[in-house]
């Protein structure tokens, strides 16, 4: 009877020992393991990145342009292992305007900050204003938006909390809609954060000296207001950061962080954060093409008020971004641990690593408890939509790594024998290729697309068509550096995999990086919509 209670006592603790271990993935891993790191920390499109630190835990936010849900939130206990705890935004808002794909718009540069005993996030949208959320509970739902500034173009929003309690926003704004760039305004906001006040005063022209100014994050420190700017562009940029001992100015200009000698092109925008202990690091991205905008982390020390970030190795007095560097000392070691990547659907939904291309609707997938797999629907594509551009069910995640696997099972059920039903494995972006399984007159096939220029309206090209003998198939596609080249093939048994098409370029999305993932759709013409199911969803070396 002991040994017995012993062995299931064992058995339950393994369970338990399963379900708490910290997802590791395989394709891309940060910490060294021996207490340091290399960069990127985040080889995914966590594109203008925000921390803030809340006691001993470390929250980080993104953009996240016109996917759902929105406003990731990440956190971290020693600020290089990651992991995707929650999104603050389940929907785009204004909700009817984002159940169509708005490509490139939503959510820019939102910042995050630590206030009164709750976690706020400010971000411009450059179609509607300035939107903020908040919460006590990162892991849970957040408020709804507050909508604290309308206006277009008014972007790359911060706000400062001053010691007497006043409330600032500052922001930049977009050329394309506000017909101005290379400015950034201090507004005055309530005490609550929840309106702006008056009509603002700028505080920097960029025009002479930094073209493209905008990223601003506020901070205070030694009687000082900061405002950290990143300008000359994404790709090409560099980080500069203006000081004044009044919060209106004059600013004075220091450039803290350039590419120099380094292969880390436009190192800039992102986030000051500090450790318990007083070590400052910084937080940034680098644009890398189709694999988007991804993480990396400088030390970050202060000299007569002025911040350095990286290591300043010419001399010039600005600093330079590090490939590896000792880990931030938070006083303990913490396990290692990556943003999910690899679905094995056995929960009641879908892992936080994916969102939609636009606001979702109900029936697009269905997640049943203890089902083991997920449910795509059939949903007709848009009407006159050469191509799924402007599909709002793609279910998409972002590219974990410069070389990587996908891989994935569908089964499709058309519900009747007609043709017009095709589910299967995307890479998506401004050109876009698939893998797919459909149905017609005589059964089951699959083919292999592209649409190059897909974003002006290419329709999809036909690289290959297979027959299947079942309405089952593996596929898988390996994406390669340095140009994310994508290589599809696919099996009828898991075991043995046969190339189809040709060699992919991916290519960039609207702002973001291309993503990898899944879709289900039917033409309008099939009497019945059907669905896919799909068994898993694993990234892999």
């Amino acid at each position: 009877m002991k040994l017995c209670s012993i062995v299931v006592f064992a058995f339950l603790s393994n369970v338990l020992l399963a379900q708490n271990k910290p997802y590791v993935s395989e394709v891309w891993v940060a910490d060294n393991g021996n207490g340091t790191y290399k960069n990127p920390i985040i080889y995914a499109d966590y594109s203008d990145p925000d921390v803030v630190r809340v006691g001993d835990d470390y929250y980080m936010t993104a953009s996240s342009f016109n996917a759902a849900p929105g406003l990731p939130i990440l956190h971290s206990k020693d600020m290089v292992n990651w992991t995707l705890i929650n999104h603050a935004l389940p929907e785009q808002v204004p909700t009817e305007v984002f159940k169509i794909p708005q490509h490139g718009n939503g959510v820019w540069a939102p910042s995050i900050r630590y206030h009164n005993n709750e976690l706020y996030i400010y971000w411009g949208d450059p179609d509607f204003g300035v939107y903020m959320v908040k919460t006590k509970d990162p892991y849970g739902k957040w408020d709804e938006p507050v909508l604290v500034m309308e206006g277009k173009g008014i972007i790359d929003t911060c706000p400062l909390w001053d010691d007497n309690g006043n409330a600032y926003l500052v922001h930049a704004y977009a050329g394309s809609r506000a017909g101005v760039k290379s400015l950034l305004s201090v507004n005055r906001m309530n005490p609550e954060g929840t309106k702006v006040i008056g009509k603002g005063i700028h505080v920097y022209d960029g025009h002479d000296l930094d073209d493209t100014i905008e990223g601003s994050k506020f901070y205070k420190r030694n009687g000082y207001y900061y405002i950290f700017a990143p300008a000359g562009g994404v790709p090409t940029g560099w980080q500069v950061v203006l000081r004044s001992k009044n919060i209106y100015g004059p600013y004075e200009r220091k450039v803290v962080l350039e590419q120099g000698s380094t292969k880390i092109n436009g190192p800039h925008q992102g986030a000051w954060v500090d450790t318990p202990n007083g070590e400052s690091w910084f937080y940034h991205f680098q644009d890398v093409g189709a694999y988007g905008r991804i993480i990396h982390l400088q030390p970050m020390t202060w000299k007569n008020d002025w911040p350095i970030m990286g290591e300043d190795f010419d001399g010039n007095g600005i600093g330079e971004p590090v490939m590896s560097h000792k880990k931030p000392n938070v006083g303990k070691t913490y396990p290692i641990e990556t943003p999910a990547e690899t679905d094995n659907f056995d929960g009641t939904d879908i892992g936080l690593q994916w969102q939609w291309n636009a606001n979702p609707d109900v029936v697009w997938h269905a997640k049943l408890p203890g089902n083991g797999y997920l449910r795509l629907f059939c949903i007709i594509t848009p009407e006159d939509a050469p191509n799924l551009w402007m599909a709002p069910n793609l279910l998409l995640q972002k590219f974990p790594a410069p070389n990587f696997t996908a891989s994935t099972k569908i089964t499709l059920i058309p519900e009747e024998a007609t043709s017009g039903k095709t589910a299967g494995l995307i890479i998506m972006g401004m050109d876009y290729a698939t893998l797919s399984i459909s149905v017609d007159e005589n059964g089951y096939f699959i083919k292999q697309t592209e649409a190059i220029n897909a974003i002006n309206g290419a329709e999809e090209k036909i690289n290959e068509e297979v027959r299947l003998k079942t309405n089952s198939a593996y596929f898988r596609v390996d994406v390669s550096a340095p140009d994310a080249m994508c290589q599809f093939s696919y099996s009828e048994n898991g075991k043995t995999y046969k190339k189809i098409g040709k060699p992919f370029k991916a290519k960039e999305g609207k702002w973001i990086g291309a993503k990898v993932g899944l879709f289900s759709v039917s033409t309008k013409e099939a009497k019945r919509y059907g669905y896919a199911d799909v068994d898993w969803f694993k990234i892999s070396k």
